[in-house]
C-alpha cells in the first residue's frame, strides 16, 4: 500500500457513492432541517441545512470526508445498485429459510357474520388424519429447508371454535421442532368471543405469544359489522374477555376502518389504553383500512370503504408502526417456506385464499417440498405467487421509490384483482413526519 502522502484522491462519486435512489424527505415543522427516511436501510433521521448541503454535493466530496461514513451508515447514500441489491433479496427470500411458517386452520366455519369478511364460510372441524399430515409435512418441510424454527399462524374461519385441534397438533409441532432443538412460536387470529380464562391458559400453554381480536368501534359501531352469525352484539362480551381475563400474550387491537367509524379512530385508541391500564393485559391499537373483497360484494350489504386519499391518515398510522429494512418480498406467499392449511388439508400461499380450494397447489398429504414442483398437484398455483417478488414483473414498480417498502404490494391482489400501491404513495412528506415522530430526532454522536 502506497503512503498516505502518495495515494491519489479521488470523489466520493468517483468512489462510486450516490445519493441513494430511496430516499424520502420532510421538512421538519417549525425548524429548518429535513427529516430524512431511506427505505432500503430502514433508515429515518433528522439532517441540518449543513448536513443537506453536503449531501446535494456528496459526489464532489474527497471519498474520505467525514460525512460519508455517517450518511452510509444510514443508508442516505451508496455505492452499489440498490435496487439490484433489491432483485437478489426478492430471489433468495424464495429459497432462504430462516424458519418455516404455518398458517393452519383447524375449521373454516365462524360464529361471525362480518359484511366485509373476503371468506365463504363452511362447517366442519380438521379431521385425525389431516392432523397427522400437517405434522407430517411440518417434518418435511423442516427437512427439505434445512431450517429448525416454526411459526405458526392459528387462522380461520374462527379457530377457537376448535380449541381442542390447537391444543393437540400444538403439542406434537412443539415436540417436533424443540426435539431438534429448535424454536417454536405461535400467534392467533380470532375474534375474541369465545375467549374463555380456561381457553387463554390453554393457548399460552401452546406457545401462543400474540393475538388478533378485532374491535370496529365502541358500542353499537362496533356490533353494526362484527355480528354474530344470526344476529346478536359482541362488543360488550368481547372488551369483558380483554378486561376481566388474564391473558398470558400480547393483544393487537385491530381496528378495520371504514366510512362508519373512521370517526372514532381516536376515541377508540384511548378506550384500549385505558383497557390495557384497567386489565393489566398487553393491548395495543392499529387501524387498517376496509377493503373490498368478491365474497363481500356477494353478501350484497355494502359497507362504505375507505378509497384514495382517504386511507392515506389510515395506512400511514399503520405502517409508520411498522418500519422495516428493504427484503424484497412482500409475505411468505413469496417464500417456499410459507403455506397455508385449510381443514381439509388444501394448501395455499396466502391465507386470503384459504377458503377457495380451486387455487391450492396441493395436499398436506402429498406435497414433498424437496420436490415441490412435481409433487403439487397445480404446480402453477404455487408458481405464480413465487413469480411476483421482486424483480417484480412491472415497470412502474421498478422505477418507484415506494419499492423496498411494499416489494410491489399484495401479491394475492396483484393476481386476483389489482396491483395495491401504499394508500400514501402520493403523500411521502406525511408518512416520513410519522415516522419521524414515532421514532423521534436520532441523537447525534
Amino acid at each position: 500500500m502506497l503512503p498516505e502522502e502518495l495515494q491519489v484522491s479521488r470523489t466520493a462519486g468517483e468512489a462510486g457513492w450516490h445519493v441513494s435512489r430511496y430516499n424520502l424527505m420532510a421538512t421538519v415543522p417549525d425548524t429548518k432541517n429535513v427529516a430524512i427516511v431511506n427505505l432500503f436501510k430502514g433508515n429515518c433521521a433528522e439532517y441540518t441545512p449543513l448536513e443537506m448541503y453536503l449531501l446535494s454535493v456528496v459526489e464532489d466530496l474527497d471519498e474520505h470526508h467525514p460525512i460519508i461514513e455517517r450518511f452510509a451508515r444510514r443508508g442516505i447514500i451508496a455505492n452499489f445498485d440498490e435496487r439490484a441489491a433489491l432483485e437478489s433479496l426478492g430471489r433468495a427470500a424464495c429459497a432462504m429459510a430462516h424458519g418455516i411458517g404455518l398458517t393452519i386452520c383447524p375449521t373454516m366455519g365462524c360464529n361471525f357474520d362480518c359484511p366485509y369478511c373476503f371468506e365463504d364460510h363452511f362447517a366442519g372441524k380438521m379431521s385425525q388424519e389431516v392432523q397427522d399430515d400437517v405434522v407430517a409435512l411440518a417434518a418435511r418441510m423442516l427437512d427439505a429447508s434445512g431450517a429448525r424454527d416454526m411459526y405458526v399462524t392459528w387462522f380461520g374461519g374462527e379457530p377457537l371454535l376448535a380449541p381442542e385441534i390447537i391444543e393437540s397438533l400444538s403439542e406434537r409441532l412443539v415436540a417436533l421442532v424443540e426435539g431438534r432443538g429448535g424454536k417454536y412460536v405461535a400467534t392467533i387470529i380470532t375474534n375474541g368471543y369465545l375467549l374463555t380464562q380456561e381457553i387463554a391458559d390453554m393457548l399460552g400453554r401452546c406457545k401462543v405469544t400474540k393475538a388478533q381480536v378485532t374491535v370496529d368501534g365502541i358500542g353499537a359501531t362496533h356490533d353494526a359489522t362484527r355480528r354474530l352469525a344470526g344476529g346478536g352484539a359482541t362488543f360488550e362480551r368481547i372488551v369483558s374477555n380483554l378486561r376481566d381475563l388474564k391473558l398470558p400474550f400480547e393483544v393487537d387491537v385491530r381496528h378495520n376502518v371504514h366510512e362508519g367509524n373512521r370517526s372514532e379512530m381516536d376515541e377508540l385508541e384511548a378506550f384500549i389504553k385505558q383497557l390495557a391500564f384497567e386489565s393489566g393485559n398487553d393491548l395495543s391499537y392499529y387501524p387498517a383500512p376496509v377493503t373490498g373483497s368478491s365474497v363481500a360484494d356477494e353478501r350484497g350489504e355494502q359497507v362504505g370503504l375507505l378509497c384514495g386519499s382517504d386511507t392515506s391518515e389510515v395506512g400511514i398510522r399503520q405502517d409508520a408502526g411498522h418500519f422495516r429494512v428493504g427484503q424484497g418480498h412482500f409475505c411468505g406467499a413469496h417464500t417456499m417456506w410459507g403455506l397455508g392449511i385449510d381443514e381439509r388439508g388444501n394448501l395455499q400461499k396466502c391465507w386470503e385464499a384459504v377458503d377457495k380450494p380451486e387455487i391450492s397447489f396441493g395436499t398436506a398429504h402429498d406435497w414433498n417440498p424437496a420436490d415441490p414442483l412435481a409433487s403439487a398437484s397445480r404446480p402453477d398455483n404455487l408458481t405464480m405467487y413465487l413469480n411476483t417478488a421482486c424483480p417484480v414483473p412491472d415497470d412502474e414498480c421498478q422505477e418507484c421509490v415506494w419499492l423496498p417498502h411494499c416489494a410491489g404490494g399484495c401479491p394475492h391482489r396483484r393476481l386476483f384483482s389489482e396491483r395495491a400501491c401504499v394508500v400514501f404513495k402520493d403523500n411521502p412528506e406525511a408518512y416520513v413526519l410519522a415516522l419521524h415522530a414515532r421514532i423521534g430526532r436520532e441523537k447525534r454522536p
